[in-house]
């Protein structure tokens, strides 16, 4: 059985119709997210770490909405505009994953994202006991 998540309408509301994360079983699968500030909808184009806490800020509302955390986190697929900016949006998102809990991880370069956002990152997280 599929459940689909979307936060309240005042927080991160979909351009498009999607879901914010689907739960399929013991796992979850939440959408990329850029660094859009969640209330306002407008993107940050401030520097490359600023942009990721966002994005990683952006995630975590969706999971604390879905009752999930960083913590199971088994997959992250990063996608960057620019992969001189790998070591800043490593760094902050590598600051979201502790105790050694890193998760498998695919790094894509893109010419564009959606919003004109310059990083993306979407997350499989682990939900079962």
């Amino acid at each position: 059985m599929l459940e689909y998540i979307t936060l309240p309408d005042n927080l991160l509301p979909p351009p498009s119709p999607y879901s914010h994360a689907v739960r399929a079983g013991d796992f979850l699968f939440v959408t990329g997210q850029l660094a859009e500030d969640p209330v306002t909808g407008q993107i940050n184009r401030g520097p490359i770490p600023a942009q990721t806490k966002q994005v990683m800020e952006n995630l975590k509302l969706v999971l604390d909405h879905a009752n999930a955390s960083f913590d199971n986190t088994v997959m992250a697929r990063l996608f960057l505009t620019d992969f001189r900016d790998y070591q800043a949006v490593n760094d902050v998102f590598s600051s979201y994953f502790k105790d050694g809990r890193r998760p498998g991880r695919t790094t894509i370069g893109a010419i564009a994202l959606a919003g004109q956002g310059d990083v993306e990152i979407d997350l499989i997280v682990y939900c079962g006991h």
